[in-house]
């Protein structure tokens, strides 16, 4: 099953489990945010909105907040002694679908828990102090 969210002025095609950026939306890491304007949803059968599907919406989990790379836009009139040098950083949201909502149910899933680090291998490590 797939849909496609309008949000930040723009478009994106989803299904549950994927990781995208998106334009900044609030939200802590860990936070479950609702996308509201689902332009269509798609699986078996397709559904049109007109411009929106109703009752449709598309559960996210906020991943982190961040900024992407400086671009830089630099203008320069030759022989003039002219020169503008401007940065610009753009803020994102990460987000991870969670899982895409008819006749405006709610959201039943919560935040994914966090993987924890294994632990070194320690046995390894011993095996060496025998010999």
């Amino acid at each position: 099953m797939f849909a496609v969210i309008k949000t930040g002025g723009k478009q994106y095609r989803v299904a549950v489990d994927d990781a995208l950026k998106v334009e900044k939306v609030a939200g802590e890491p860990g936070d479950i945010i609702q996308f509201g304007e689902v332009l269509v949803v798609g699986g078996d059968s397709v559904t049109l909105g007109n411009p929106t599907v109703a009752g449709a919406s598309v559960a996210a989990e906020v991943v982190s907040q961040a900024r992407g790379d400086k671009v830089i836009a630099f203008k320069k009139r030759r022989r003039k002694n002219s020169r503008r040098k401007r940065g610009h950083r753009q803020e994102f949201t990460l987000i991870r679908i969670s899982e895409i909502l008819l006749d405006g149910a709610k959201p039943t899933k919560g935040p994914q828990p966090k993987r924890e680090k294994k632990p070194a291998k320690v046995e390894a490590a011993a095996e060496d102090d025998d010999d």
